[in-house]
């Protein structure tokens, strides 16, 4: 069986790694960033309710947080929506398939603070006011064992991760990655194996397509 290969940051890592093995893959975690908190402020005025598309915002928010746990949360992804029932939020509204079907689907008159991180990606354009605060950032760290890489199927969980994949591994044709997004995968570049992308932006569609994979015959 190939040996699947976490890239995404603690404490995903670990819940990733979980589940991997709870499907009897093979699994090891190389994280390719740490996550780390950034100071930041509430930012002024009046606000209907905050945007959530990464746990990790909650998590790395602090005590900042709690100026803002009055307003309805409207969050990307159960582990997210999860995070913050944890920390108190009343979640208004959960996707399972990108923001942007979630602002869709939402009231398009909201006036929003979104938690997120340094590289965040821009939110599409919708008719929500969204005010962006960043909240922590991911730093690379520095010289990550990627020996287990060689033969392995790599689980990217965004473009950035991608990006830094495809500059760390030099031989790439005996690799297979299995992204969460489209943008992830057209990140890690070209020469890879085989690149699949999952059918949702999950950790759980993820892990389906990689024990898919690893329970194929190489060619």
């Amino acid at each position: 069986m190939r040996r699947v290969v976490v890239l995404r940051p603690e404490p995903g890592a670990s819940e990733t790694l979980k589940r991997a093995r709870e499907l009897g893959l093979d699994a090891v975690s190389v994280p390719l960033f740490e996550v780390e908190a950034v100071q930041w402020q509430r930012p002024h005025g009046a606000f209907d309710g905050v945007l959530l598309t990464s746990a990790n915002a909650i998590r790395q928010a602090g005590e900042g947080l709690q100026k803002l746990r009055a307003l309805p949360a409207y969050t990307v992804g159960e582990a997210t929506a999860g995070a913050a029932r944890e920390a108190g939020f009343d979640v208004a509204a959960t996707g399972d398939d990108g923001v942007e079907r979630l602002l869709r689907s939402i009231d398009q008159e909201l006036k929003l603070v979104h938690l997120c991180g340094e590289d965040r990606k821009e939110v599409p354009q919708v008719r929500q006011d969204i005010t962006p605060v960043a909240v922590y950032r991911s730093k690379a760290v520095q010289s990550p064992d990627v020996a287990h890489v060689s033969g392995g199927v790599m689980l990217v969980h965004s473009p950035r991760a991608g990006s830094r994949l495809g500059e760390l591994v030099q031989e790439k044709g005996d690799v297979a990655i299995v992204a969460i997004s489209k943008a992830a995968a057209d990140a890690t570049g070209t020469g890879w194996q085989h690149v699949a992308i999952a059918e949702k932006p999950t950790d759980e569609a993820v892990l389906a397509l990689a024990a898919d994979l690893c329970n194929k015959p190489q060619p």
